[in-house]
């Protein structure tokens, strides 16, 4: 027999009954759709992630209170361990030292209520700098920024996230408007463009004060952090270096704070990422196996019931080596088939995902088709050799006589 004979044998074999041939196939099917699916959903959310950071600025440094093991690729948490809080005189202190930068803002953070009239939100209130926008990338919408005067000041006056906007004026001019905020009173002077959601955080719901205006809502002179920004990509290690070196000088000597990269936290973010896109690809083969055992148990099935076909072929000279190949064969087109299904379906079902959430994108790399329909051809071959070899030694006369 050749190859082609036993592609026609094992077709007919499967196609003699089809719907067990199709429930036969359904594990594989299921289990090399699920690997797509899960794999792709997976390296989307790498890419969401990613995106995000570097959405919001690149060359990024981060500058927190406490000293935290960052070894490993663990990420720093605010307060934790701090024994020397940071101020706005370290801020000043990188501003005016640090040569590897082009710019640093410093972050105090706190929740209130905004008023004005009788509309009122909650927000997040950032006290920060004039150089906020140019490093993170974001602009007003309507009006300006603070300017270096305005923030050195400590002025009373805000710039309002787009949702914070809508919610106390709706499509009115709010410039020049005083809000109240906690006890204070605040003249706008700015909307941010709408940013929506990024890493959880609603940029749109923040309201921007001069740091020095927030030291004075909060009653604190502690940050929450500093960011600052690294001139080129080439000098990053170089800045940070060199804004360890300036803080400890203003500590006293003491590294009571946490210096790290953007580029160190993609790395982890990219590292976890992968980790879970091997195992979801894991958990997902497992039903590649269990479909595997389907095929077994349905090839050893068809074995009892084409015993008396076996023995007609050996009687007319098929060897064992013919019988083992056939059945083989048929195995592997089950499996193959249900891997060429199940890719189409995993692909299908990825763009409708895709387009059932806004803003999400499903990434389908090749490396993730081409290992689960391989897996699923071995998986195929693998539970066909025993039913294969046991068909091969069956005796031809046992054979004729079997009713």
């Amino acid at each position: 027999m050749n190859s082609i004979t036993y592609l026609l044998t094992a077709f007919e074999a499967l196609l003699s009954n089809k719907m067990r041939s199709a429930l036969t196939m359904l594990g594989i099917i299921i289990g090399v759709t699920s690997v797509i699916l899960l794999v792709s959903m997976a390296e989307g959310a790498k890419q969401y992630i990613l995106e995000k950071f570097t959405g919001l600025g690149t060359n990024m440094i981060i500058i927190q209170p406490g000293k935290i093991q960052t070894k490993g690729g663990s990420f720093p948490v605010a307060g934790i361990a701090s024994t020397h809080k940071l101020t706005l005189s370290d801020v000043n202190a990188i501003q005016r030292e640090a040569t590897y930068t082009d710019g640093v803002f410093p972050m105090i953070l706190g929740a209130l209520i905004v008023k004005y009239r009788d509309a009122h939100v909650d927000v997040t209130v950032l006290g920060t700098n004039e150089q906020f926008t140019r490093i993170i990338n974001i602009a007003p919408q309507i009006g300006g920024f603070m300017t270096r005067e305005e923030n050195d000041a400590g002025r009373n006056m805000c710039v309002l996230g787009y949702r914070v906007w809508k919610v106390l004026f709706g499509d009115a001019n709010p410039l020049g408007r005083i809000v109240k905020l906690g006890n204070f009173y605040f003249r706008v002077i700015g909307v941010m463009e709408k940013k929506g959601q990024s890493l959880g955080f609603d940029m749109d719901g923040l309201v921007y004060v001069p740091a020095k205006a927030a030291e004075k809502i909060f009653n604190t002179d502690s940050l929450f952090g500093i960011r600052a920004r690294a001139r080129t990509k080439d000098v990053i290690n170089d800045a940070m270096n060199q804004i360890i070196g300036i803080l400890k000088k203003q500590h006293n000597n003491n590294e009571d704070f946490t210096v790290i990269t953007q580029d160190a936290m993609l790395s982890t973010v990219d590292t976890i990422m992968n980790m879970m896109t091997v195992i979801l690809a894991g958990i997902a083969a497992i039903s590649l196996l269990v479909g595997g055992i389907g095929i077994m148990n349905i090839m050893l099935v068809s074995i009892k019931e084409r015993t008396r076909e076996i023995g007609i072929r050996k009687a007319v000279g098929a060897t064992k080596r013919d019988i083992l190949i056939q059945f083989l064969i048929e195995s592997a087109t089950l499996s193959s088939t249900g891997g060429i299904i199940g890719i189409i379906a995993g692909i299908t079902g990825g763009f409708i995902i895709q387009s059932m959430i806004s803003g999400f994108h499903i990434s389908i790399t090749p490396w993730s088709v081409l290992l689960a329909f391989f897996f699923s051809a071995v998986v195929g071959i693998f539970f066909g050799v025993y039913p294969a070899y046991k068909a091969a030694q069956l005796d031809p006369i046992e054979s004729l006589r079997y009713e």
